[in-house]
């Protein structure tokens, strides 16, 4: 499993500029002007996890196959994108099908760039296309709440359910505030809000685009950014666009020099997956062996049964045990063999809670 991450932001925000950083293509037309992205662009990228070389080294693995990780590109949302203006539908749609929001918000000055307000203030951008979302999910919610309280007086149970739990994301959005901050009380009311799709209930990753010298340090606005996520339940890294891009194309070992230089230990790509992961509570296990070395995502609570899935649904419907070895016992005592005798390979069962870093072989029979 990978994730999908929807890019959104004003115009002129840096927004297509870090798809292309991140992805390492050109494939989203950079330019100065409003709605230069009118398709989406979806780029997958590799997620970086220095333990997956580690584990496939100590067994010999011929390949390395990394988690995917895909990025949407989204036009420019305006304001009055609910109400349809500037292609608004159609940016509705696409943040609709994506699993979390990556919000760029423009947090340097630059003469040279034009910004639709003509003036940078991250937090009035994020209102304008919070506003959107809102009013979107609030028209849908006003007629769905009604109906489904509707049947409910008839008897009909789900209506019930659906009326309960979208009455109070429709009481949040009301007063402003997204539909994220909803509370099912159960697995039910849960699966019916998830079906709901409303573009507030995705998380929130802020990405703070400042200016090359300001990327290890961050400035006024970013904490302003950083305060407001606290706040939303959402989170937040600070990027420099400019500097994604003149990594684009380095050798490992440039990269390391460059990003040494200007204080920083890692890219933006690795800190916007990191917060990525936290946002939607992912997690790595891994598989290994002479052929091929492969990391791959699930979430975190996934039973053993659920990570076999992952590989292929075979392997879910007749699971029968995982043989797994934690991380660092894998490193630590030099692979499978050695961590077998001792006693370090565990036989985990149907009800077994996948770790961050197992690495697992699954035993199945169908």
């Amino acid at each position: 499993m990978g994730f999908r991450c929807g890019i959104v932001g004003l115009p002129n925000v840096g927004k297509s500029t870090l798809f292309n950083a991140l992805t390492e293509t050109q494939a989203a037309q950079a330019a100065n002007y409003p709605f230069c992205t009118i398709e989406p662009n979806v780029g997958q990228v590799a997620v970086p996890d220095p333990r997956l070389y580690e584990i496939a080294k100590i067994g010999g693995s011929a390949k390395i196959i990394e988690t995917q990780l895909a990025f949407v590109d989204i036009a420019g949302l305006v304001k009055g994108a609910s109400k349809g203006e500037g292609l608004g539908n159609q940016f509705l749609g696409n943040i609709r099908e994506v699993d979390a929001i990556v919000h760029v918000l423009r947090c340097f000055e630059d003469d040279d760039i034009q910004h639709v307000s003509n003036k940078v203030d991250p937090l009035a951008d994020a209102e304008v296309v919070e506003t959107e979302l809102l009013l979107a999910d609030l028209e849908s919610l006003e007629k769905r709440v009604p109906a489904a309280a509707k049947k409910a007086t008839g008897g009909d149970k789900e209506a019930k359910v659906m009326a309960s739990v979208l009455g109070q994301a429709l009481d949040l959005l009301r007063e402003g505030k997204p539909a994220r901050l909803t509370e099912p009380k159960d697995d039910e009311e849960a699966r019916i809000f998830e079906q709901a799709q409303l573009l507030t209930a995705k998380p929130v990753l802020y990405v703070c685009n400042v200016a090359e010298d300001e990327a290890a340090t961050g400035n006024a606005l970013t904490e302003q950014v950083f305060a407001k996520a606290k706040e939303d339940g959402a989170q937040a890294v600070i990027v420099s666009a400019a500097i994604e891009a003149e990594l684009v194309g380095m050798e490992p070992e440039e990269r390391g020099e460059y990003l040494e230089t200007l204080g920083l230990e890692e890219t933006g790509l690795t800190r916007v997956i990191r917060a990525g992961y936290e946002l939607l509570g992912l997690q790595t296990f891994f598989t290994v062996g002479p052929k091929e070395a492969r990391a791959w995502t699930v979430h975190k609570g996934a039973k053993a049964p659920q990570a076999a899935g992952e590989i292929h649904s075979d392997f879910e419907k007749g699971f029968i045990r995982a043989e797994t070895i934690s991380y660092n016992d894998y490193v630590t005592l030099g692979g499978e063999a050695h961590a077998r005798e001792a006693g370090k390979l565990r036989q985990e069962g149907k009800e077994y809670l996948v770790q961050d870093g197992d690495v697992m072989l699954f035993k199945f029979n169908v």
